[in-house]
């Protein structure tokens, strides 16, 4: 079964990379989104409480991913009766190449009663309406970009500046499971920086250092879209933000810091 990674069959925290991981970058690191997916993955597993659910993951991204064997475990670090801290490593045999923090909140029974006038609103064309045309700025024939599907509303990876993307996973994160909304919402939320990127591809690298998400609620469907915008500056340090959604409307936000420089 094709899929990012392959679970070890005797080592429940290790997880084989496979190529479909494979970032712009370079061909021996990976795709930030797969393995900041991956953390989601295992959060999602750690001491799972019904009724509770992420409302924000940070990642924080520590060194360049190869595609090789990785460790990832989680750990409850604040327990509480309606909010919890969880942290997560990712890690390879010389040491941590990701961690991430995320606050896992209890979802209100009955809801709470929230004026219609305040709920986020709004939406765009779904999938089907979207362009199929777009490629991906790589020359490599295997990595992240062969195991998602884009469809551009707006702005394309040929057009520099602000884009509307919807992004959808080809292929399970961990094989033999489905992808949850989280890990689906990682995944394509780490391509906010390239679907928007401001500067050309082959001139310069935009790497993000990290990536946060925080979801207001959680996505429905097997799409994400991604209305996203880079901020570079003349220091070489940068933001890409990008608005979430699914196809029923607004889901969350996610934000990228960048580290800008000439290739």
């Amino acid at each position: 079964m094709e899929a990012f990674y392959h679970p070890d069959s005797e080592d429940p925290d290790l997880f084989h990379s496979t190529e479909l991981t494979r970032g712009p970058w370079s061909p021996d690191a990976q795709h930030a989104g797969p393995p900041s997916a991956l953390l989601g993955h295992v959060i999602e597993r750690c001491a799972p409480r019904p009724g509770f659910r992420v409302g924000r993951l940070a990642v924080e991204i520590l060194g360049p991913v190869p595609i090789a064997p990785l460790r990832a475990r989680a750990r409850v670090v604040r327990p509480g009766k309606s909010v919890e801290l969880l942290e997560a490593t990712l890690s390879t045999e010389r040491g941590p190449v990701l961690k991430a923090n995320a606050w896992r909140l209890r979802v209100a029974d009955p809801e709470v009663e929230v004026p219609a006038q305040v709920v986020a609103t709004g939406s765009y064309p779904g999938p089907d309406a979207a362009s199929e045309s777009a490629k991906f700025p790589s020359t490599q024939p295997v990595g992240f970009h062969t195991g998602i599907d884009y469809r551009f509303v707006a702005g394309s990876f040929d057009e520099l500046g602000p884009a509307v993307c919807w992004i959808r996973l080809r292929y399970p994160i961990v094989a033999g499971t489905t992808p949850s909304p989280l890990e689906r919402t990682l995944a394509a939320a780490d391509s906010g920086n390239g679907v928007s990127t401001v500067l050309d591809w082959n001139r310069y690298l935009f790497i993000n250092t990290d990536l946060t998400v925080t979801l207001h609620r959680e996505p429905v469907g097997e799409w994400v879209c991604l209305d996203a915008v880079t901020y570079p500056e003349r220091s070489g340090i940068g933001m890409a933000e990008s608005r979430l959604y699914d196809e029923k409307g607004p889901v969350g936000r996610s934000t990228q810091t960048l580290l800008i420089g000439p290739r």
